[in-house]
Order: structure tokens, then C-alpha cells, then sequence
């Protein structure tokens, strides 16, 4: 898989990339992570990126030439998806993540100041996705979210793969609770059942658990 990101701050993904199962994945080719900063393609003497909004109001928006350049002087492969980072997208779900990461190419938009003109949206986006119900000062966090949620899904990332089949949202619920040693820790004990090494009842109970935890954290999940 190969991710291409559009961002005017290249540098804010250099540590996040390189580390732990994400770093990894990138060491070992399976995804391949490559920056393109929209500056680069400027044709001013400034290298400006942005401009006032038509209409006027507050805020800046990111003037749509060096955006369309730097996305047009990507390779493209069979399977693509441009995606702008933005919070009028689709939420992000493990769904999306699943679906993506079947993709051959994904294209990032990083948005900044006050957004992108809409005629980036219109005309080269295929898609807006959204880290939440919330705004943020750049588009880099929700990429850099999307990735990862992505990249763990391949194939090589994780190494025990079945550990994916047992987390939450993966049935629709919430994960249960979990526990490792000491079984006592200042007097708050592992549950008993967890214990027993009887399986069919600690299947049992977990499942009972990932109920009333969706139940009482995130109803609308059932």
C-alpha cells in the first residue's frame, strides 16, 4: 500500500512514523508513507499557500493551485482514494478502516487555516473523513489517526493477527475488560472466573461484559 500526504508540515510525522508497530510497518514495506508539501508547488515569489476567502470573513483558506499541483505529481495506482482531512467528513470508524485498508493508494489532504477552497472538494477529493465531532488546528492529527488505523489492519503489522478478531467494534460491541498479574494488586482482585480455566465460561462472562460496558458507554452501538 502506498499513502501519499498532502501537508504543509511535512515534519510533524517524522517521529509518529517511525515508531513502534507503525514504524515498523513502514521499515518493513508494508505500507509505504510519502510527503508532499503543497509549498513546493507554489509559482509566487512568497511560495504563498493561502489567501483571503471571497465574500470576506475570518481566517484564511488554502488557495487551490498548489494543492491540485501536488496531488497531480503523485504516481496513481489501480485502487486510489483522495481523502481530505475534515470535520464536515464521514466519521472515522473501524469500518472505514477496514474498507481503505484494501486500497492500493490513499492520498491525504491536510488542511489548514480556515480549510481548503471548496473547489479541491468538487473536483479532486474523493472523499472527506473526519476524526470527530470537533475542531482542530490542522489536518495532520486526523491523518496521522487514519494511518494507523490502516496500516495495524495489513497484513504483517500485528503479529498475533487473530488478536484483531477479538477487539472492540469488531462484533459491533466493546471490548471486556482485561486483566494480567498480580492477582491482587492493593487489595482489587482479578475476578475469579478469569481464573477458573474454565473457557467456555470465561467466553460466557466476557461476552456478558461487552454487553453492559456497550450498554452503559456507547448505547447507540447496539
Amino acid at each position: 500500500m502506498r499513502i501519499d500526504v498532502v501537508t504543509l508540515f511535512p515534519e510533524f510525522f517524522t517521529s509518529p512514523l517511525q515508531t513502534s508497530l507503525l514504524g515498523k510497518a513502514i521499515a518493513n514495506q508494508i505500507a509505504d508513507v510519502y510527503l508532499t508539501n503543497p509549498r513546493d508547488f507554489t509559482t509566487d515569489k512568497h511560495h504563498r499557500v493561502d489567501d483571503e476567502p471571497y465574500g470576506g470573513g475570518v481566517g484564511m483558506l488554502m488557495k487551490p493551485d498548489p494543492i491540485f499541483a501536488a496531488v497531480e505529481s503523485l504516481p496513481i495506482l489501480p485502487k486510489r482514494e483522495i481523502i481530505y482531512m475534515t470535520p464536515q467528513g464521514e466519521p472515522m470508524k473501524q469500518e472505514l478502516f477496514k474498507e481503505l485498508a484494501n486500497y492500493d493508494q490513499l492520498v491525504l489532504i491536510c488542511g489548514s487555516y480556515e480549510g481548503v477552497d471548496e473547489r479541491v472538494c468538487e473536483h479532486l477529493v474523493t472523499r472527506e473523513v473526519s476524526l470527530g465531532d470537533f475542531v482542530l488546528t490542522c489536518g495532520e492529527i486526523p491523518a496521522l489517526a487514519l494511518i494507523n488505523g490502516v496500516v495495524r489492519l495489513r497484513p504483517g503489522t500485528v503479529g498475533k493477527e487473530d488478536s484483531l478478531k477479538f477487539e472492540s467494534f469488531e462484533d459491533g460491541l466493546l471490548d471486556y475488560p482485561q486483566y494480567t498479574r498480580p492477582a491482587t494488586f492493593r487489595d482489587w482482585e482479578v475476578p475469579e472466573i478469569l481464573r477458573s480455566g474454565n473457557h467456555k465460561l470465561i467466553a460466557e462472562w466476557r461476552k456478558e461484559q461487552q454487553l453492559v460496558r456497550t450498554k452503559e458507554r456507547r448505547p447507540d452501538l447496539l
